[in-house]
């Protein structure tokens, strides 16, 4: 389990009267429908209240009876986490209790778990060990009209249920109007199955809860900004200094924006005028830990105003008290897979109106409120109405993999709310080819498809453990697939310290490249970061996230010893030739991330021809180096970044990649 150092007094700006909320007046009708009809779908605004109520109403309502679990899924973690830690505060029990949460790489449940909140890739990964999810007597599937590829699969997995579970019940919320395509889609025929019964009210029903919103005024600028970030700052200032009390929500696209933005704002507001409300800004992104995001939930100090730097996550996952305005750079990142290329990036975006709606909503929950969206009127109208799902633009290799291993092998006619693009599907297939995850015949191989289905990480990295033995360099590579795991979060920026940070990470730097760099921090801190509280400071690292990565390398060990795959871990010297082992076993995983240095210093990649650059926290970044492989792509501007970048020898590309690469006889 997790060690979670939350006192439960730590969020009381989390609870509020439940009476208030505007679920409770539908509290009867809600449990007459769930018990009359397999399918309930529940659409309402973010704030209504149904993610933290309806699982307790049906827990009170007896679902959880013979120990049967009520599952509650989300399409990110950050509101499993949220929400769990709410729900349990408002049950009055301790977290992992009754109420807990399971995201990757953390369990916070117990045997007396009945409320679970979950990722909804973590149910399907449940579903390889329990494939009618038995322990569950009701899943409630939140926030899907976000449209994750993991909330698509898990919605036709739960379809497949039914039909052997009839018992089940399945509850859908969502934020937008698409409740009857998802009535529709549980009303239709699964294939290779009986008709369904031809009037769809038989299978489910729609409820429709009206949230409680003010009014809100919507300001546009009257031309477009030129940086959005900066725009925000200085729309953050107008507002502080024009604007009646209230806090802010800003919405931004990634973690280094934010960051960077939370650093102006702090450096801008030495310039307040004394006696002036002060003001606090805080950060909400993906790669906080558990404890850093739940800050945003806290009320702040007398005489300050909160601003809120978010990602999507507050769109529609997690609800912040207090927040009166919002300000909207009007963009989003959004996955985006070429797969002429094959490489999958994090792209910029516009927004949809769906989610510009969804943005502005937040003003209006305490009192009237404005949003401040940092486009003009005319951009807003061309906005797509909503974004394309991220079955139609992602990387499906994960996910087929996932559906063979729960015994799916007709990928093809699976029951898809929205059906990929048969050129995302061959590429995915040839890719598990190639890492020797399927056979000729697309099967699923024994036992190495069946294990990478079951470690907890992506398929190249799970290709590049299970081959970590036949290169005896395993427990390097358990590190770099735990230190890959925890995200950039590795290093800390503190005020102004860039150049700092470069020197300090130049005591660790291998030349061969980022991932035996992290080999090196991990092995430092294993044997002074932990005992030296000064360790980690003086050499700007993270300790909570180098902690998470001694936690998840532990889980990722134990899969592993599962699989029978013994870990040796005398190796406290130095072991000769190992960067070498630990290179060629990395491109046994990634050689579909390859790339070759141009003269100019950038990269082009083998498939495609993409131009790739280092990216500057990378230690590649204006170094020499042949051919490379990588492990992230990332798009800003309109430059394509690489991260965590390996030097290789263009060989090891032909020897590893099982026919992925031919050489060119000329």
């Amino acid at each position: 389990m997790a060690d979670f150092d939350l006192g439960s007094s730590f969020i009381p700006a989390l609870h509020k009267p439940t009476a208030l909320l505007p679920i409770t007046k539908h509290h009867d009708a809600l449990l007459y429908l769930v018990e009359t009809f397999p399918v309930t779908i529940v659409v309402g605004q973010t704030g209504s209240g149904k993610t933290t109520q309806i699982p307790q109403f049906l827990e009170h309502a007896g679902w959880c009876a013979e120990g049967k679990l009520i599952g509650v899924t989300q399409p990110r973690r950050v509101a499993a986490t949220t929400v769990a830690i709410r729900v349990a505060e408002e049950y009055g029990c301790e977290l992992g209790k009754e109420v807990g949460y399971s995201i990757r790489f953390e369990d916070v449940t117990s045997a007396a778990t009945r409320i679970k909140f979950l990722t909804d890739g973590l149910l399907i990964r449940e579903a390889l060990v329990d494939p009618l999810l038995s322990r569950y007597s009701a899943i409630m599937v939140d926030e899907a009209h976000e449209r994750s590829i993991s909330t698509d699969i898990l919605l036709g997995l739960l379809k497949k249920i039914r039909r052997r579970r009839p018992e089940l019940r399945i509850i859908i919320s969502s934020a937008t109007l698409q409740a009857e395509e998802f009535l529709n889609f549980f009303s239709e025929p699964s294939e290779g199955l009986e008709p369904a019964d031809s009037k769809a009210n038989q299978i489910g029903s729609i409820i429709s809860l009206k949230g409680r919103t003010y009014p809100i005024d919507v300001l546009y600028l009257d031309s477009p900004a030129e940086d959005y970030v900066e725009k925000a700052v200085s729309t953050i200032f107008d507002i502080h200094n024009t604007e009646p009390d209230g806090d802010i929500l800003v919405f931004l696209t990634g973690r280094e924006e934010i960051d960077t933005a939370v650093q102006t704002i702090a450096e801008r507001s030495t310039n307040l005028q004394p006696g002036t409300q002060s003001i606090l800004p805080l950060p909400l992104y993906a790669g906080l830990t558990t404890e850093q995001q739940m800050y945003v939930f806290d009320s702040p100090p007398e005489n300050t105003r909160k601003i809120v730097l978010s990602t999507n996550i507050a769109e529609a996952s997690v609800t912040i008290d207090g927040i009166v305005y919002v300000v909207d750079s009007g963009f989003v990142k959004l996955r985006a897979f070429n797969p002429q290329t094959g490489i999958e990036s994090l792209t910029v975006t516009p927004i949809s109106k769906a989610s510009a709606a969804q943005r502005a909503g937040r003003a209006g929950r305490t009192k009237p409120g404005k949003c401040f969206r940092l486009f003009t009127e005319d951009a807003y109208q061309r906005l797509p109405d909503m974004n394309p799902p991220e079955m139609q633009r992602s990387n499906l290799a994960p996910f087929i993999l996932q559906l063979k291993a729960l015994g799916i092998d007709n990928v093809v006619r699976f029951d898809y709310l929205t059906p990929p693009p048969a050129e995302l599907m061959i590429k995915a297939t040839e890719l598990l080819y190639s890492l020797g995850a399927l056979d000729e015949y697309a099967k699923l191989t024994q036992p190495l498809g069946m294990r990478m289905a079951e470690l907890a990480v992506e398929p190249m990295m799970a290709k590049t453990l299970l081959s970590a033995p036949s290169f005896d360099c395993i427990s390097e590579v358990l590190t770099i697939a735990a230190m890959t795991s925890v995200g950039g979060a590795i290093w800390v920026q503190q005020d102004g310290s860039k150049k700092q940070i470069e020197s300090a990470r130049r005591k660790f730097a291998a030349e061969e490249g980022d991932h035996l760099t992290l080999l090196n921090v991990y092995q430092a801190f294993v044997i002074k970061g932990k005992k030296e509280s000064r360790f980690c400071h003086e050499n700007h690292l993270n300790f909570k996230a180098l902690t998470r990565a001694v936690s998840i390398r532990g889980q990722l060990k134990r899969y592993l010893e599962r699989f029978g795959i013994s870990v040796d871990e005398n190796l406290k010297t130095p072991r000769e030739g190992v960067a070498d082992r630990v290179r060629r076993c990395l491109t046994s995983g990634y050689f579909a991330h390859a790339a070759k240095m141009q003269p100019d210093g950038s990269y082009r990649n083998v498939e495609g021809g993409t131009v790739l650059y280092a990216h500057p926290s990378s230690l590649m970044f204006n170094r020499k180096a042949d051919w490379v492989i990588f492990h992230e792509v990332m798009e800003t501007g309109n430059k394509i970044f690489i991260r965590d970048i390996t030097k290789i020898d263009k060989g090891w590309l032909i020897e590893y990649s099982a026919g992925f690469y031919q050489t060119n006889p000329r």
